[in-house]
């Protein structure tokens, strides 16, 4: 019959010591622990690729939001490229962070995976196979020391009832010889308890001290045993702690971006973008395109026309002139090269910047009649064109108090045509007039 050997039943532990019977289940627990660890570092990369993905995103919507606003702004000229570049600087380090989490995702992640994989074997019935071979190897040194262990301990406590029996006897023998009522017969029994009690003890003294004597004897053994499984469990917690240094220093390499060449030109392009901003070629921009550097249809003599039944407004010289109007002229020379990129915004476009002393026929009846008095002062707000019925091809959401909104599919009035820019002005069915984009709708057949 066979019976199963528990190395840490019966045997009291007395100390925090590896060589007490059962600690070697640290040790064995630190197998597991390593399984665990690989676990905790993959979930801790995978959390750190979440970050860099989401930062990315959020660095992508920022500027692609910002470049909307800025190009629709009144920010004009050099200081205008200056701050777009922030937000391509933006664009670009955000292609770096989705690259950082791909190298967490594909190269460092599936390291520890596999590597895990290789190191540790499941079993069928649960548990480890690495943590099994350790647990039998050190069980395996500890149960001869552990018996013999178990030995001494009884021994000992053996000849500890016999010292306390012996000092028992020897107060009743004492307290018998002052007790008259006792026979001899009753103190000759005391007497012999004593001598038999002293008997025990150095019985089992000696019991007690030849079982010391043989654990000392397997002592030497025991250790031997016991440091060469506990070795093995080192030389594979070693192989785990090198990987895992290998490991962070890989990830080390994909987050420090600041040895990547790409991100040191990322901000050396957008430093050269500032510096490059210019106020006084911005000034001069400004002056030659809204400003006294513009061209002016200034007032001439005319001679009466027959073909003519009246006076041409000063609004219908502007549009009948050749490619010449007061928010956008054809410049030659310098005034060309200063010309603004054609990236403008709907605000820019509207604006006239009308003056106070302007003589327009709607703030002068008197310009736009002749003799006869036929003509309206108020034809020039007369639509140009055609009205005509288009539908949306797009959403369109307006940037400016003056731009229209509207889904695909809604219908409206173009009530002018397009201009140079490629906005029309026209009417949604509720009567609220705006500009909107052309390339936006299509004419209803």
């Amino acid at each position: 019959m066979s019976v199963t050997y528990d190395d840490s039943v019966g045997v009291e532990v007395s100390s925090d010591s590896f060589w007490e019977v059962g600690n070697y289940k640290r040790t064995v627990k630190r197998i597991e622990d390593g399984h665990r660890l690989c676990s905790d570092l993959m979930n801790c990369l995978h959390e750190r690729a979440r970050i860099e993905k989401a930062y990315a995103q959020q660095l992508t919507e920022w500027a692609r939001r910002w470049r909307q606003l800025v190009d629709k702004g009144p920010q004009y000229g050099t200081v205008e490229k200056a701050w777009v570049a922030v937000m391509s600087e933006a664009e670009k380090v955000s292609e770096l962070h989705l690259e950082v989490k791909a190298s967490l995702m594909n190269e460092d992640f599936e390291k520890i995976k596999n590597w895990q994989k290789e190191a540790f074997h499941k079993q069928m019935m649960g548990g480890f196979k690495e943590t099994k071979e350790a647990e039998d190897g050190f069980r395996k040194a500890q149960k001869p020391w552990a018996k013999k262990l178990k030995e001494v301990e009884a021994a000992k406590k053996a000849y500890h009832t016999a010292c306390k029996e012996e000092k028992l006897a020897i107060s009743r023998e004492t307290n018998s010889k002052a007790d008259p009522s006792l026979n001899p017969e009753q103190l000759k029994k005391l007497q012999d308890k004593v001598e038999k009690s002293k008997q025990d003890v150095l019985k089992t003294k000696e019991k007690y001290e030849k079982s010391l004597k043989e654990l000392g004897q397997g002592t030497p053994q025991y250790m031997e045993g016991m440091e060469q499984v506990f070795e093995q469990c080192q030389q594979f917690e070693e192989k785990r702690l090198r990987f895992f240094r290998e490991v962070l220093l890989e990830v080390q390499k994909h987050l420090d971006l600041s040895n990547v060449a790409s991100y040191k030109n990322i901000y050396r392009d957008l430093e050269q973008n500032i510096k490059a901003a210019d106020a006084v070629e911005d000034l001069r921009w400004f002056r030659a395109n809204h400003g006294p550097g513009m061209s002016m249809n200034w007032p001439q003599f005319e001679d009466w026309s027959a073909d003519l039944n009246r006076t041409l407004s000063r609004r219908e010289k502007k549009k009948t002139a050749d490619g010449v109007t007061l928010t956008g002229i054809n410049q030659t020379g310098d005034q060309a090269l200063q010309s603004k990129p054609s990236s403008v915004s709907s605000y820019e476009k509207t604006q006239s910047y009308p003056t106070d002393w302007s003589d327009d026929e709607s703030n002068n009846p008197f310009s736009s009649t002749d003799a006869n008095g036929d003509s309206n002062p108020f034809d020039e707000d007369t639509p140009s064109g055609t009205e005509v019925r288009v539908r949306a091809l797009y959403d369109y959401e307006g940037q400016e108090h003056d731009e229209l909104s509207f889904k695909a599919g809604d219908e409206l009035t173009k009530i002018e045509d397009e201009d140079e820019q490629g906005w029309c002005k026209g009417r949604l069915d509720n009567g609220q007039v705006g500009l909107y984009p052309a390339n936006y709708v299509e004419a209803i057949q």
